[in-house]
């Protein structure tokens, strides 16, 4: 799996995460926070974006993001079925990762496309029960800038 750093172009996970640890080591003293986030757009195929945010608090951030392209899917439950099992499964390894280099203190933040407004709204429990039955601290719209603002840019 490799992921892009709109700065440092194309590089493999564990290269990523070598990089946030390099930032995080960079102003040690300030407090962090790691997001990850999916969208997905539907064309002629879907292409889904999961996006790694690392977010020193008031001193801006950095992104990387992977992107994965599927078969058309119609179904709007299905794909943020999807975007949240992307995003859990990139969690998962960059939690994994954090652990094994004593970083384990870090907690990673899902942030999910779905919100109290619109179509998604009948979603919420369910994808969020996901999120936090996996261990993992859930956001919905709008504080899921993750999901709705840094992968959908991508997903264009």
């Amino acid at each position: 799996m490799y992921f892009i750093s709109p700065s440092k172009g194309r590089m493999g996970f564990e290269d990523m995460m070598h990089d946030i640890i390099i930032y995080i080591k960079g102003i040690p003293t300030s407090s962090y926070k790691i997001i990850i986030g999916s969208d997905s757009q539907v064309k002629s195929e879907t292409s889904f974006i999961t996006a790694v945010i690392v977010h020193r608090l008031g001193k801006g951030a950095r992104y990387y993001y992977h992107k994965k392209t599927q078969r058309k899917i119609k179904s709007l439950r299905q794909k943020i079925f999807y975007e949240t099992a992307l995003s859990l499964e990139v969690g998962g390894m960059v939690h994994k990762f954090f652990a094994d280099e004593g970083f384990d203190h870090l907690n990673v933040e899902i942030h999910i496309d779905v919100g109290t407004q619109g179509e998604t709204k009948d979603l919420i429990r369910e994808v969020v029960g996901m999120v936090t039955g996996s261990g993992f601290s859930a956001r919905i719209k709008p504080e899921a800038y993750g999901a709705s603002s840094v992968a959908d840019k991508h997903t264009k």
